[in-house]
């Protein structure tokens, strides 16, 4: 039996409320001091907390004791409209008309439109073993595009792990086109191990250089070696390398299976893991920063094409194109191993 428990923005005071507690559930409701709602989910393992009117961000993960998200500035989530707004979470939906750094030619935001999206309706679902936050939101323009994005994060009890969904269907008459990145901001692990279900030969080094990144003669010697020899970089023991950001893509997952697993081993006894279905996300980018100001090992970051912009995806054939009334479905499970 299902319970569907919908949420009102009327609901989210500064002060946490309950609402509802079971033996394996803990579900508040709270508003940030900037505004912004956020509702928090906790199992015997950990806390997850979502905010379900924008975006549906995760803006943070905690399971056995451990941090889960990345390094970052932001005391609180910030009303904006571009990601960079409010740069602190755990996850966001990147997409869904375009996604990733838009390049000279592009017109888009920064990971494009979803990320910072106001959702028209969110509501909590109670079932036996799960507690999930769902939602929808509407996005029109006149002589434009028109879908409905339905996101969801779902967490079971008693396990340190959380499901993240992404489903759209395209309202409109016309064909839509679709890029979508499940942009998990995971923690920075010192001397952590990558470990991964492809070839470690699989990534490559990103060789061009987004007009964010100011490369230092440091940087760049560290890149000319990886370019040749992407596999040097395996473990996270050398952080002041990583400023500005080292990225690597991985193509083509399909041809290593179905399913995806990656992995962060710390030198601690732990682990993080992704795991996800290579037909639904054939392309993976590693992201790598550490500096002052943040600290981030998205050791996997699942997606439908790389990310460089609507055009750089347009002329790589990885732009889906959603005919009008087509819906595609997208699951990433993420957490602790």
């Amino acid at each position: 039996m299902k319970t569907r428990l919908p949420l009102r923005r009327e609901q989210f005071q500064e002060t946490p409320a309950t609402l509802l507690r079971n033996a394996d559930f803990h579900v508040e409701l709270f508003r940030y001091p900037a505004g912004i709602e956020a509702v928090r989910i906790s199992n015997e393992r950990g806390t997850v907390i979502v905010l379900p009117f924008y975006g549906q961000m995760i803006w943070e993960v905690r399971f056995d004791r451990h941090a889960l998200t990345m390094g970052h500035s932001f005391k609180q989530p910030l009303p904006g409209s571009s990601i960079i707004d409010t740069y602190g979470c755990f996850a966001f939906h990147s997409g869904l008309l375009a996604n990733g750094c838009p390049a000279a030619e592009d017109d888009h935001p920064l990971h494009g439109e979803m990320a910072c999206a106001r959702m028209d309706s969110a509501w909590i679902v109670l079932e036996a073993d799960r507690v999930s936050l769902e939602g929808e939101t509407e996005y029109v323009k006149g002589f434009g595009h028109h879908y409905l994005a339905a996101p969801a994060v779902r967490v079971e009890a008693n396990r340190p792990r959380l499901q993240i969904e992404m489903n759209v269907t395209n309202l409109a008459g016309a064909p839509m086109p679709l890029q979508y990145m499940c942009h998990l901001n995971s923690a920075w692990i010192a001397d952590g191990e990558f470990r991964q279900s492809i070839p470690a030969t699989a990534f490559r080094l990103r060789t061009s250089i987004p007009a964010h990144v100011k490369p230092t003669p440091q940087w760049q010697a560290y890149t000319e070696i990886l370019a040749r020899d992407p596999q040097a970089l395996q473990r996270l023991d050398q952080p002041a390398l990583c400023d500005p950001e080292i990225v690597f893509f991985a193509d083509d997952l399909a041809q290593y299976g179905d399913e995806m697993q990656f992995e962060l081993h710390s030198p601690q006894g732990f682990a993080l893991m992704t795991r996800f279905d290579s037909r639904q996300f054939p392309h993976a980018t590693r992201w790598l920063l550490h500096n002052r100001d943040q600290q981030v090992a998205a050791y996997v970051l699942p997606a439908t094409c790389r990310p460089e912009g609507f055009n750089a995806a347009q002329c790589a054939g990885t732009l889906i194109a959603l005919a009008p009334g087509e819906q595609r479905q997208f699951s990433v499970e993420t957490g602790i191993l």
